[in-house]
């Protein structure tokens, strides 16, 4: 059994619902039924021996900051996980090594309902093609139909193979060339204070 994302701090949904506990990543799928078994350490078979849970503490979210863009700051890990609708997904290896991380934020709007917006993707260099992107996305695709999201999207950069070629072996359809434009209220973003 796939144990709850959202548990009872998400919208009151799935009370007493493990939201600690492994994801078994392959079994959010009907379509991988039968793939459940534990590979060697422990992890999922057919995930390269990996295992996927919720990220719930300022530890964790700084534990994974190798695979960010930037640093983390322990203040922005605090607000991340104080923010209503805001999921952050850490595969491990067997050794408990954080390989790959997905956030997902949900929003919801008036005339659209809930969605949730896959918002990074990151997996450690050592540990790609293994399936771990792909898990870490279907485990987040699991998590926005819990939350009663009625689809998911992803912001990619048409020249990202690797990420366009994850996507689209989790089921992501093409729906065109879209441009997006940003507005940087400060110099340095990622930039630690003195």
């Amino acid at each position: 059994m796939v144990p709850s994302l959202s548990g009872p701090a998400v919208r009151g949904r799935r009370p007493g619902a493990e939201t600690g506990g492994l994801l078994e990543a392959y079994a959010v799928r009907s379509a991988y039924s039968g793939r459940g078994t534990r590979g060697p350490g422990g992890g999922m078979a057919g995930t390269g021996g990996f295992g996927i849970r919720r990220a719930g503490t300022v530890a964790e979210l700084l534990a994974a900051a190798h695979l960010y863009d930037g640093p983390a700051r322990p203040e922005w890990a605090e607000r991340f996980l104080a923010s209503p609708g805001h999921l952050m997904l850490i595969g491990y290896a067997a050794d408990g090594f954080p390989a790959g991380f997905v956030t997902g934020i949900e929003m919801i709007h008036p005339d659209k309902g809930a969605e949730l917006c896959l918002y990074e993707l990151g997996v450690d260099e050592a540990y790609r093609r293994r399936g771990l992107g792909r898990a870490l996305t279907e485990a987040l695709l699991a998590a926005a139909r819990e939350r009663d999201c009625a689809g998911a999207w992803v912001p990619v950069d048409t020249d990202n193979g690797p990420a366009l070629a994850t996507y689209r072996s989790a089921g992501a359809a093409d729906e065109g060339v879209c441009a997006i434009r940003a507005w940087s209220f400060d110099d340095e973003p990622w930039a630690v204070p003195s």
